[in-house]
Formats: structure tokens, C-alpha cells, sequence
């Protein structure tokens, strides 16, 4: 299984860069992460962003397999323990299907990515800085993996 990650916004603070690439360097092999950065489509002063949501929901769609499992990150969905993500982790992988998490621009995902969407999960209540949320996924991840294998890196 491939796993990846779709997002919008391709300029990210050094912050970001290093700590995500600390926890997707922890990745196991096998799983092929990637990330794949979309640029975030300009809005202007009067913009009340629907256009800009389609446009970027149409990149996204555009980049998606029809036979990936799809993610949505987003406030709306629902937020699960590190256990239980270790738990879907391992139904997701026995499904045999590639595997995309998508986090979307700053107005959020158009509704057909929502209806893409085989699960929205929720990272947190709280918004988060589109940079945090890629960090936060990536640890979870590791976290999940870690839970699944063992590995002393989860001691709660």
C-alpha cells in the first residue's frame, strides 16, 4: 500500500518542512509516502472563495486515482484516538488499496471532494494552520504505525 499526501498549499514555513520530514523519514518503507503539494489558488479582497474552493477541488480530483481510499482532513469529520487510527490504519491496509489523505486550501474542499471522500477525519475542534495540520498527521501516522508494530515510540 501507498500512502500520500494531497494538499493545498505549496509554501510551507522551514518549521513545518523540518518537523514533518522528521516523522515522514520514521515512515516504513513499504508504505511510498509522498507528498503532494497543490498551489493554493490566489483570492482577492472580494472573493468569497467558492471559486477558488472549485478550482482547487478540481486539481484535487484530478490528481486522485479512482481506486485510491480517500481521507478528507477536515474540522467537520471525525476524531479518533491514536488507537482507533491505528485500528482504521490496519483495515486500510488490508483492504489492498492505495491510500490519500487530503487537507484542503483556506476556505476548505469543494462538496464534490467531501462526496470523494471515504472517511473525514478530524484531526482537531480547533482550526489549525494548514502547516500544523501536515505535521500532526505525519506524527499520528507514525504513532498509528508504531501502535500497530510495537514499537516503544507510543507509551501511553
Amino acid at each position: 500500500m501507498h500512502i500520500r499526501l494531497l494538499a493545498v498549499g505549496d509554501r510551507q514555513p522551514s518549521w513545518v518542512e523540518e518537523a514533518f520530514g522528521i516523522y515522514t523519514a520514521r515512515f516504513p518503507r513499504e508504505w511510498k509516502f509522498r507528498l503532494d503539494a497543490i498551489t493554493t489558488v490566489r483570492r482577492s479582497k472580494n472573493d468569497k472563495s467558492q471559486h477558488a474552493m472549485a478550482t482547487e477541488g478540481e486539481q484535487i480530483l484530478a490528481r486522485l486515482s479512482t481506486t485510491e481510499q480517500v481521507v478528507l482532513l477536515d474540522e467537520r469529520g471525525k476524531e479518533l484516538t491514536s488507537r482507533i487510527l491505528a485500528a482504521r490504519l490496519t483495515d486500510w491496509q488490508a483492504d489492498s488499496r492505495d491510500l490519500c489523505f487530503i487537507i484542503g486550501g483556506p476556505d476548505g474542499v469543494s462538496d464534490a471532494i467531501r462526496r470523494r471522500a471515504d472517511f473525514t477525519w478530524s484531526l482537531s475542534q480547533l482550526t489549525l494552520p494548514h502547516g500544523m495540520a501536515r505535521v500532526l498527521l505525519a506524527e499520528q501516522l507514525y504513532r498509528a504505525w508504531s501502535l500497530q508494530t510495537g514499537h516503544p515510540y507510543h507509551r501511553a
